[in-house]
């Protein structure tokens, strides 16, 4: 099984941004989907973004236009930028890569 680490996380003001890592502990070039989740408090968690292979990408409608993902299959690394931050984004962000794989969780604070 894959291990996560997530990194990056923070707080920041509104129209800020941040931009998230995730390191693998092995090659992630055939991992498809690999992607970006998040919690916020007393809310489920919600998909953000998912990376499939070819490149196709896909984002919740609230993130559309601000967020950008992508794989550095060289590194082992899944990002996630993140800009025109609102205090709406404010959750714990996890990095997946398939059943059972997740990371530990990196928090996102979005607060003047």
């Amino acid at each position: 099984q894959v291990q996560l680490v997530e990194s990056g996380g923070g707080l920041v003001q509104p129209g800020g941004s941040l931009r998230l890592s995730c390191a693998a502990s092995r090659s992630i070039f055939s991992i498809s989907p690999m992607g970006w989740y998040r919690q916020a408090p007393g809310k489920q968690r919600e998909l953000v973004a998912f990376i499939i292979s070819g490149g196709t990408i896909t984002y919740v409608d609230s993130v559309k236009g601000r967020f950008t993902a992508s794989k550095d299959n060289a590194k082992n690394t899944v990002y996630l930028l993140m800009n025109s931050l609102k205090p709406e984004d404010t959750a714990v962000y996890y990095c997946y890569a398939g059943p059972g794989a997740w990371g530990q969780g990196t928090q996102v604070t979005v607060s003047s």
